[in-house]
């Protein structure tokens, strides 16, 4: 159906006046968001894009509505896997934990545009040449089949070609100047790490939006639905980051989930485009008489695929253990780092959860055991945190845990 220029007027101006929000009264004062202030603040951006999505299916009747809700649970779901590639790249650049949130802000505004470029450029190839259908469709049976290769830290990389291009080009700072972009040294005016992380995190997010806006467009072809669904799952991003902070690495199996579902949605467009086809050397130029799947199917499909994946990872043991070696290994290293940050109750809140992980791993049975790689690495690193907060504590004359 068509939209109106005063629905679209206004969307816009609320997406953009909660960016606004969110920077003004969260991100501007560098600090670290409790468990309880980025749950709620969560909360409160899934529910208006409910509201949103209830709003659509009113005015816009129970196609369109079920398009949305489709479509934004798709996108919301590939958002909580990119923001495991997010933490990777935050941990390489050593980003400081009260300056996260800007960060991650700033690679949330580039998202938008990076996927409203993609949104409007998708939607005129598909206006204009039918057979963009099956190029979607493949793209995504592709990025789904990569998807099921096992990902690890290692398999990420920040150094990527426009931050190395951008260390060429400008003199950079090793160290931050607290949120600063640029810093003087010596007399000159250098880039700092900040700066270099943001563009990290933006050029990666173009490479997670040829996977994302293709994937939408197999849940609907109106130019509305992807923008506001898409919107709508970046906001409120930020806070599920650190909501969600020491349980990203527990979701081991949500990345298998995504391909399932970019794989159906792949094959749902390849269906539509037999349906449309025009080329002339398939089925010489004929549509092709085939099932096609519809948005209330795709729906149930995507609900119950992610909510198997999810439940089955947050009650694996191999989940369990996976999360407790990632969060030694980071959490041993930012206490170590006297530069993570200059908050008391963070640096004790990953103390205790170092310390809950270790005894985690310590406790694990003989078979268990198996799935842990680099114990003595690991218990190294523990020790090395547990002898430094020691010393802190006797310092201070307040009681540790050992």
């Amino acid at each position: 159906m068509t939209v109106s220029p005063l629905a679209w007027i206004l969307t816009v101006a609320a997406i953009l006046a909660l960016l606004v929000f969110d920077y003004v009264f969260h991100v501007r004062t560098a600090h670290v968001p409790t468990t309880r202030e980025a749950a709620g603040w969560s909360a409160l951006y899934v529910g208006i894009a409910l509201l949103f999505g209830v709003g659509t299916l009113v005015l816009g009747g129970s196609s369109m509505g079920s398009e949305y809700f489709a479509g934004y649970i798709t996108e919301k779901a590939l958002s909580v896997d990119n923001l495991f590639v997010f933490l990777i790249i935050m941990g390489s650049f050593r980003v400081p934990r009260e300056n996260q949130q800007k960060v991650l802000l700033v690679g949330i505004v580039i998202s938008l545009v990076f996927r409203t470029a993609f949104i409007l450029l998708g939607s005129a190839l598909i206006n204009q040449f039918a057979w963009v259908f099956y190029l979607f469709g493949l793209a995504l049976l592709v990025t789904a089949g990569n998807m099921f290769r096992p990902q690890t830290e290692e398999s990420h990389s920040a150094q990527n070609i426009i931050v190395r291009f951008a260390r060429r080009l400008f003199p950079t700072t090793d160290g931050y100047d607290g949120d600063r972009l640029f810093t003087r040294l010596d007399g000159r005016r250098v880039m700092t790490p900040m700066l270099l992380v943001m563009v990290a995190i933006g050029g990666t997010d173009l490479m997670f939006a040829l996977d994302s806006i293709p994937a939408i467009f197999g849940l609907t072809q109106n130019v509305f639905v992807v923008f506001s669904a898409t919107a709508f799952s970046l906001l409120g991003l930020r806070q599920l980051y650190f909501l969600l902070d020491g349980l990203l690495d527990r979701l081991i199996y949500l990345s298998y989930g995504l391909a399932a579902i970019l794989a159906f949605i792949g094959t749902k467009l390849i269906l539509h485009a037999l349906h449309e086809n025009n080329l002339p050397f398939v089925n010489d130029g004929e549509p092709i008489k085939v099932v096609e799947i519809s948005t209330g199917l795709s729906l149930v499909v995507i609900l119950v695929v992610l909510l198997i994946t999810i439940f089955g990872s947050l009650f694996s043991t191999r989940g369990r253990t996976q999360t407790a070696m990632a969060n030694v290994r980071r959490d041993a290293t930012a206490y170590l780092d006297a530069e993570y940050t200059d908050d008391p109750a963070e640096r004790e809140r990953i103390y205790r959860r170092l310390l809950d992980s270790r005894d985690h791993i310590i406790a694990l049975g003989p078979k268990a055991k198996q799935i842990v790689k680099n114990e003595p690495e690991l218990l190294e690193l523990c020790a090395r945190a547990s002898a430094s907060h020691e010393a802190s504590a006797a310092a201070t004359g307040t009681p540790h845990r050992h």
